[in-house]
């Protein structure tokens, strides 16, 4: 049973020695990993798997809120649509709707995708 143990050791460090963007990058990849499970839960009628997993995404866009850097006024624009997907998620989480997460999936693509092309240009790792 040592496997799953060395499994999260290395997800661990993984974690704690990722720069700021990769971290940033993990983020964006669990928020989209929870909301795929959330809509598998509701497809499902698993209630509590939805209702869990919305509540992940939700919190990974409360983290990115709160360390958007107000100083640039791109940070507004960030704000603006993480409040949103914010909104949407609670209206889904509320109707178990699979529809508004299928939209909130898009955004998270879109953004991780544009994520991806910035650390490209700007050679982080």
């Amino acid at each position: 049973m040592a496997l799953p143990n060395a499994y999260a050791q290395y997800n661990n460090s993984k974690i704690l020695t990722a720069s700021p963007a990769e971290l940033t990058l993990m983020l964006y990849d669990g928020a989209i990993k929870f909301c795929n499970i959330a809509i598998i839960g509701i497809e499902q009628k698993d209630i509590q798997k939805a209702h869990s997993n919305i509540v992940r995404v939700q919190r990974i866009i409360e983290e990115f809120r709160s360390t958007l850097d107000r100083k640039y006024p791109v940070a507004e624009d960030f704000d603006r649509v993480y409040v949103y997907l914010l909104q949407r998620l609670l209206e889904a989480n509320l109707h178990k709707d699979e529809e508004i997460l299928k939209e909130v999936l898009t955004h998270l693509r879109s953004m991780r995708d544009t994520w991806v092309e910035v650390m490209k240009q700007n050679k982080v790792k």
